[in-house]
């Protein structure tokens, strides 16, 4: 039985977090246990291994970047240890698609000794626009979570959990064929891995840039400068209160406005039990 419920996730402009920590809510609720949260978005968290057991639930969220789990985060996956633990592995798109990364991210937890029961792809704002999937995870995508989190209750309470892990079909592949690649209107390869945002002369040196890159690439002493890679994950960007940071790298922004010209629709999550 499920003692107590864990949510761990990378969240560097919080859509992650919002619909882990909505999931993590309700479960702890229905199944009256506690709740703990590892959030390790921040560079200091992954220096240290996390480590769960058999009476755990593990909502583990990570956004999607070029449809699969953030290549940088790889290495930290690998050392957090299952132990047996049942997990909900839940990935962000924004308003694209999520292609492989639902697949992955469950196969690299049952690696790491996890039992998967369920698994869902949700929708957040993108992190290269505030157009494309605007304002989301919104109250219809939290409706979903709430309705995903009592079918995971009802699951795990009726039915009998293998002690051995089974791969929910979640789509997408694993090992994956590769990264989504961005193409221009000649069908040549868009290549933004290079591109960091610049400082405007609105910034006020405040130093939160500094705290909230996730990669801790943002030099202390100029935040204008990058000690480290930037991997467009949009914190800066997004969380600067003076709207300092900025991109204007003519392949970032074409790649930023195709997305938004082409994926207007509204994308629905996927949930898989």
């Amino acid at each position: 039985m499920v003692k107590r419920v864990v949510g761990m996730y990378f969240s560097p402009t919080g859509t992650t977090e919002k619909i882990v920590q909505e999931l993590v809510e309700i479960l702890a609720i229905k199944f009256g246990c506690e709740k703990a949260y590892v959030d390790f978005t921040l560079p200091g968290i992954r220096e240290t291994a996390q480590s769960f057991g058999k009476e755990d639930l593990v909502v583990f969220g990570t956004p999607v970047y070029a449809g699969r789990v953030p290549n940088v985060l790889l290495k930290y996956i690998h050392t957090v240890l299952g132990g047996g633990a049942l997990a909900v592995p839940v990935v962000l798109f924004g308003n694209r698609n999520y292609d492989d990364a639902l697949a992955e991210l469950q196969a690299l937890l049952v690696e790491d000794g996890f039992l998967p029961v369920a698994a869902g792809a949700f929708v957040g704002e993108h992190s290269f626009s505030e157009i494309l999937g605007a304002g989301r995870p919104d109250n219809a995508d939290m409706e979903v979570a709430d309705k995903f989190a009592d079918d995971i209750h009802m699951k795990l309470i009726s039915e009998d959990i293998p002690e051995t892990a089974r791969l929910l079909e979640v789509g997408g592949e694993y090992p994956s064929k590769g990264y989504y690649q961005p193409r221009d209107r000649k069908g040549n390869p868009v290549d933004i891995r290079k591109v960091k945002p610049k400082t405007s002369d609105n910034c006020t040196d405040c130093k939160l840039c500094v705290e909230v890159c996730p990669m801790g690439s943002i030099s202390f002493d100029d935040v204008r400068e990058f000690t480290g890679i930037c991997i467009k994950c949009g914190s800066c960007i997004k969380k600067c209160p003076e709207g300092a940071k900025y991109y204007d790298a003519e392949s970032y922004l074409y790649h930023q406005h195709e997305l938004e010209e082409e994926y207007t629709r509204r994308a629905e999550p996927s949930l898989f039990l």
